[in-house]
């Protein structure tokens, strides 16, 4: 068994035992529990009464928290003609067309988003392997997939987060950094917590939101009453 460094078990301590903490207090404890040198990111883990391996119970999308996560993100669009110049003007770090593949097939990945136009999936397509085990492929269900680049490219820069059920039907989202004021933090954990609420599965039977715990990078689990 891992054993946890003097900071992590004094930040443990903060916890009572058995204990579900309202949102509210939640977000003020696992903020003291935030004790590493660097700005550390407040995660939002969520397990759901879902089975991920039937298509019609994996719960996948993307949502713009109102108050970002305290991470710049750096977009590569794939696109050609005018829409260049459109996701230029709109912040998009990098943009190109059959350059980028290639790039890419290079072995260079120093982007977080990847944004297409729907004419250029069919040379994206090609990086299907490289991109998706990465999470990186556009996916017009998560808004990537656009002819609208200067939407969803301010979108991305704002704050938007995916989220999807990982093979045992958890969630895990960042909701911010330790240096966020806690209204900031809690209006982000409401918005992806509703957010997940409606993306409930017709198919998911039983209980759907099983537990819910936040945690710092460096720290412990902070659990949340489900009510």
């Amino acid at each position: 068994m891992a054993k946890h460094g003097k900071k992590y078990q004094e930040a443990f301590k903060l916890l009572e035992d058995g204990k579900l903490y309202a949102a509210k207090e939640a977000v003020e404890l696992v903020k003291k529990t935030a004790t590493a040198k660097f700005d550390e990111t407040i995660e939002l883990h969520v397990r759901l009464g879902v089975d991920p391996k039937y298509a019609d119970q994996q719960v996948r999308g993307a949502v713009v928290l109102p108050h970002g996560t305290g991470k710049t993100k750096r977009v590569l669009v794939f696109a050609k003609g005018e829409k260049v110049k459109e996701a230029e003007d709109a912040g998009a770090d990098f943009v190109g067309s059959d350059e980028m593949v290639q790039k890419i097939q290079g072995g260079w990945l120093e982007f977080d988003v990847a944004v297409a136009t729907p004419d250029m999936m069919g040379t994206v397509g090609r990086l299907g392997k490289v991109l998706g085990p990465r999470g990186l492929m556009p996916n017009p269900k998560l808004g990537t997939v656009t002819m609208d680049l200067a939407k969803a490219i301010s979108e991305i820069k704002a704050g938007k987060v995916e989220y999807r059920t990982d093979k045992a039907g958890n969630v895990h989202c960042p909701i911010g950094k330790a240096s966020f004021d806690e209204e900031k933090l809690l209006a982000n954990y409401q918005t992806l917590m509703d957010t997940l609420n409606r993306a409930k599965p017709a198919a998911a039977k039983g209980q759907y939101v099983r537990s819910i715990t936040l945690s710092a990078t460096m720290g412990p689990g902070v659990p949340i009453a489900l009510n």
